[in-house]
């Protein structure tokens, strides 16, 4: 199967609605370019919305705001070279954009907003007083397709094709409808991370407030996957019925996937290596003989190879739940199975500390020059299917109007409600403090 490429493009590049930056008169080259790196953050990158979400209203419109939030917030950039600088920090939209023109980054990170002014942190250390920590973050999870890679046959590492994206769409779907629908948040940013993968923002206030321990407990409610690379069974799933969420995430989503797309796409019962591999999952080797059997005698029918993997793992489906099967670990290796290659595979660490820094939003990935562009979780399969993962490049005409406008809605009135019940409350708290 054909790994997903970015073409060579001939048309010119188009800057502001059409007006020419500059006549190319040669095809745009593969990957990353550090001279269209220069245009795109003289002419696209989007300083002003990036500078408003990560604000929050902090400034200096409303009473409740804290003026010197943005200018708390760390920043780390990659320049040329591989030469990598921590503890940026910017007081207005202005510097930061200054700032980023002058060094033009090939990787911005984003980090946490922190006690003081990171940028001045060693004159605090030398005041004897141990201030400087994190103070909040938006809690962020990381996805990387290259965690998929031994259950996925199309690509491995960093190559991503349309077979294997869709494993990416449906992380997206089951963590998004659980931050909301079990956690109650509501202001969540999903960003293309510009290679492989995918990153996730929330950026509610509460949870933009919780401590490394909250943020714990929150990344082990997904924790379903585990094992490390030589461990063949990575999920088991206890007890006689499944948690509410797993069930919910199993029957509206990862069922139908791993069914319906999954199973073809990767042709995953198509070979003897690969059916061995999931006979693996199940406990008792008697039932996993006798479906090899079945399914080497289905090798010498007239079974098209097609429906090879559908007919086996129907078969697989009947063996396992018919009634015969008493046994709760049996008929449980169904699901087992199915969580194991399609459920999300979180990089756990990256969601459990404050002062991890990721990627931003917007800017340029340094090994594929494609853009960090906003994903709607409604909508995220349109990334791939309209095959436009190869056009997401800084020399390109991007959808930047619709991705600004997306971040803005998403994120403008995350803390709006908080900031102002924050602001009733401590007026309260001060007549009622005179009044006494």
């Amino acid at each position: 199967m054909a790994k997903e490429r970015i073409p060579n493009e001939g048309d010119e590049m188009q800057i502001d609605g059409g007006v020419r930056e500059e006549q190319v008169t040669r095809a745009i080259p593969e990957g990353f370019n550090a001279d269209y790196l220069k245009i795109y953050y003289r002419k696209l990158f989007p300083y002003a919305d990036m500078f408003k979400w990560m604000s929050y209203r902090n400034d200096g419109k409303h009473p409740a705001c804290g003026h010197s939030y943005f200018g708390q917030r760390e920043f780390s950039f990659t320049l040329e070279n591989d030469i990598y600088i921590r503890f940026q920090s910017f007081c207005s939209a202005n510097e930061m954009e200054s700032t980023i023109k002058e060094k033009c980054p090939f990787k911005i990170d984003i980090g946490p907003v922190y006690s003081v002014d990171p940028a001045k942190r060693h004159a605090y250390a030398q005041g004897g007083n141990n201030v400087f920590a994190p103070v909040e973050r938006e809690l962020i999870f990381d996805i990387d397709m290259s965690d998929y890679d031994d259950v996925r046959y199309c690509c491995s590492g960093a190559d991503i094709c349309l077979e294997c994206w869709p494993l990416m769409t449906i992380a997206i779907k089951v963590i998004d409808t659980a931050l909301r629908d079990d956690f109650g948040f509501n202001h969540i940013l999903w960003v293309y991370s510009g290679r492989r993968g995918v990153h996730c923002w929330v950026c509610d206030s509460k949870a933009r407030r919780l401590n490394n321990e909250q943020r714990a407990a929150v990344t082990d409610y997904f924790h379903v996957y585990k094992g490390g690379e030589n461990s063949l069974k990575k999920v088991t799933l206890a007890g006689p019925v499944l948690h509410p969420f797993l069930a919910r995430s199993y029957t509206d989503v990862l069922k139908s996937f791993f069914e319906e797309k999954l199973l073809r796409s990767q042709n995953l019962l198509a070979s003897e290596e690969r059916c061995q591999k999931i006979l693996g999952f199940i406990p008792d080797e008697s039932v996993a003989a006798e479906l090899l059997d079945k399914w080497q005698g289905n090798r010498r029918s007239s079974i098209s190879k097609e429906d090879v993997n559908v007919v086996r793992w129907d078969q697989l489906k009947h063996m396992l739940q018919s009634g015969k099967q008493k046994i709760q670990g049996l008929r449980r290796c169904v699901e087992e199975i199915v969580f194991s290659y399609a459920y999300p595979r979180l990089d756990m660490e990256v969601s459990k500390h404050m002062n991890h820094l990721l990627k931003a939003p917007f800017c340029v990935h340094p090994k594929t020059g494609r853009v960090c562009v906003p994903i709607d979780p409604n909508k995220c399969e349109d990334l791939i299917q309209q095959q436009s993962l190869p056009c997401l490049r800084m020399g390109k005409n991007v959808t930047w109007e619709i991705n600004r406008v997306f971040l803005i809605i998403i994120l403008a009135a995350a803390v709006e409600e908080d900031m102002e019940s924050a602001y009733n409350a401590k007026i309260k708290q001060s007549k009622n403090t005179l009044s006494w």
